[in-house]
């Protein structure tokens, strides 16, 4: 009996050892729930707050408390160390709030037992608020002065010239048009409940975002609202689906990609991360950057992700996030780490917190499995990430400012680059990376993506989905950048 149960035993030493490990996470987040637009300063609410610390707590139970399979190999479990993690949100007080929302869930109080320490003198000082841990927020200047939760158009404050062209395209398609004057009499329709902001000419579909975020936060906060009677569910639905297809066509066009900047440079910033992470051996374990709805969108589109969900195609709702798990099932210890080869990518995405709603795995770039190996990744992530300045520079077609420098040198070099309309079909975009990531599958990857994140750090988000298909290969979309 003994023998069968060691046989019974060697003969799933296989699978034990197979066990997968977590090196390290990429965490896209958007803001929690904040006050509407019309009115600024917007501001994160105590719901918006909430929102964001259930969700740092879901991920602590997922990756840091080291109870579960899915805990961060290496990983600090209670008093964070602060070289394991890189957070960062642009300047903005909705989107650095959150990002401290997030943390407190992630890493919460310690108590007075583990915060303390004995100075020289021999006396015990306990740390301020039951053990508070204080986690910095990195902030990531945008190029426009602009903060961006206050502004409802926000494609110029990521600086880049022809993603604006872009963008500003969709509102001369025969698409935008047709929905423009299609759905002018529903937006007169719900004019007396947004009548004393809007008027009857900026009550239509070109606001559609505007006046859908106005209604949205009434319906969440507002105990009176003017002519409430106006807003039956149908109305809702209809105010939403159409603030979605408005946002995806800013936000992504196949056959223009460069109005979808904001989901390249976040690719650029993804593969630096991951890397460092690889490279470092897990030194540097979660990444974590809060940002605008319209960088989701963009990516989506670029990842090939739209014919999955209809979350997809739409505004993705508060505290939605988007993750990036580098798994392996090599051996991993202090003296043995997995090479390049042995390391895969798992894409999983939760449209609201992820402590309410599903934090589920989707297959990238068409793929068929939801894990990816790295090189294969790195490939895909290439073809479309842009992350150095120069390459962001030339893309743009900018040619002033920061980028003035890089515009004589990069000329040479802009056939390789890509003019910022160049397209090579549907998901098929490759604009160079040029100095990032390096060549192909090798991973000679990203040195310098981080400088363009100091350009294009302020995108944004919202929430909700429908609309499949809501132009994702038609006409001249637009990349709106709102959150």
């Amino acid at each position: 009996m003994q023998s069968k149960q060691l046989l019974l035993l060697c003969s799933l030493l296989p699978l034990i050892q197979a066990q997968e490990t977590v090196l390290g996470v990429y965490i896209y987040h958007r803001h929690g729930d904040r006050t509407t637009k019309a009115y600024t300063p917007t501001s994160l609410t105590d719901l918006g707050y909430d929102q964001v610390y259930s969700s740092g707590d879901f991920y602590r139970t997922r990756y840091v408390n080291g109870n579960e399979s899915t805990a961060i190999y290496n990983i600090s479990p209670n008093i964070v160390k602060l070289s394991q993690l890189n957070v960062e949100a642009p300047v903005d007080n909705v989107l650095q709030n959150s990002a401290q929302g997030f943390l407190q869930g992630l890493y919460p109080p310690v108590g007075t037992a583990l915060a303390s320490q004995t100075l020289a003198n021999g006396s015990t000082v306990s740390s301020p608020l039951n053990g508070y841990q204080l986690i910095p927020v990195n902030a990531v200047s945008t190029a426009a002065t602009t903060s961006s939760e206050n502004s409802a158009w926000l494609q110029g404050s990521s600086g880049c010239n022809n993603a604006i062209i872009s963008s500003n395209n969709y509102f001369y398609s025969d698409e935008y048009m047709t929905t423009l004057n299609e759905t002018a009499a529903f937006y007169q329709s719900v004019l007396p409940v947004i009548n004393t902001t809007f008027t009857s000419k900026t009550d239509t579909f070109k606001n559609a975002y505007s006046i859908y975020d106005y209604v949205h936060v009434a319906t969440i906060h507002n105990k009176t609202i003017p002519s409430s009677s106006l807003l039956t569910t149908e109305t809702l639905f209809q105010l939403q689906t159409l603030a979605d297809k408005h946002e995806f066509n800013l936000a992504y066009n196949s056959s223009d990609p460069i109005r979808a900047i904001a989901g390249s440079t976040l690719a650029a910033q993804i593969l630096s991360q991951l890397n460092t992470t690889i490279t470092g051996k897990s030194k540097q374990q979660i990444a974590v950057q809060f940002g605008v709805y319209s960088s989701f969108l963009s990516f989506f589109g670029l990842a090939q992700l739209l014919p999955l969900s209809d979350n997809f195609t739409g505004v993705v709702d508060y505290a939605s996030s988007m993750t990036f798990e580098l798994v392996t099932n090599a051996t991993v210890s202090n003296v043995s780490y997995p090479t390049a080869d042995e390391i895969s990518v798992r894409f999983l995405f939760s449209n609201g917190t992820a402590a309410a709603n599903p934090l589920t795995e989707y297959p990238l770039f068409g793929q068929s499995s939801t894990v990816i190996s790295w090189p294969t990744f790195v490939s895909e992530m290439n073809k479309f990430a842009i992350g150095d300045q120069a390459s962001w520079c030339a893309a743009c077609g900018n040619t002033t400012g920061t980028c003035a420098a890089s515009s004589t040198s990069s000329s040479s070099s802009s056939s390789s680059t890509g003019a910022a309309g160049a397209s090579s079909g549907s998901g098929g975009m490759s604009r160079a990376v040029a100095g990032v990531i390096g060549a192909m599958v090798t991973l000679a990857v990203i040195l310098g993506l981080e400088a363009l994140v100091m350009l294009l750090g302020g995108f944004r988000l919202i929430s909700k989905k429908r609309l499949a298909g809501a132009g994702a290969a038609t006409g001249n979309g637009a990349a709106g950048v709102k959150a």
